[in-house]
């Protein structure tokens, strides 16, 4: 258990820089990137509000994610990982996962009925079986808690 101690507050510092840049994304970057967009491509303009409200929702969803792992962090430091409360953070994860996935999904949809190159569909379908493989890892990540929390919980009780 120490070797995870010790890596707790690493991956948290990691996690605060990611945060931050996950920040300055959503509200600069990808914003001005589509604005350009926009200018650059009067074609495609009526994309810029869309393609903005969906990337941010995507970054929402990472965001989302790295709260939730640092509550697990929490949770691991002080020795109550395997505990009913941890179960509910990683359904949150799997939950911003899903939406993530479902919001892909339609990206994905949009894109391939409306494109004449497949490079850029073959790239989202890629992303989407990435974020499925994610998602059902989660979930099965999310048995083996629950199967290592009902064993400590009996464990206990027997002790």
């Amino acid at each position: 258990m120490v070797a995870e101690h010790r890596a707790v507050a690493p991956l948290r510092v990691f996690l605060v820089l990611l945060f931050g840049v996950l920040v300055v994304f959503q509200t600069f970057s990808l914003p001005g990137q589509f604005a350009h967009m926009a200018k650059e491509s009067p074609d495609l303009a009526y994309l810029r509000w869309p393609a903005t409200a969906v990337s941010v929702f995507f970054v929402l969803c990472v965001q989302a994610v790295i709260v939730c792992t640092w509550k697990l962090l929490t949770l691991v430091k002080d020795d109550r990982i395997f505990t009913q409360a941890s179960l509910g953070w990683v359904d949150a994860i799997v939950w911003a996962v899903a939406a993530a996935w479902v919001v892909l999904l339609g990206v994905f949809l949009y894109v391939g009925f409306h494109a004449d190159d497949p490079g850029l569909p073959l790239l989202l379908f890629l992303m989407l079986v990435g974020v499925a493989v994610l998602g059902l890892l989660m979930v099965v990540m999310r048995a083996l808690l629950r199967q290592a929390t009902t064993l400590r919980t009996d464990m206990e009780a027997v002790i």
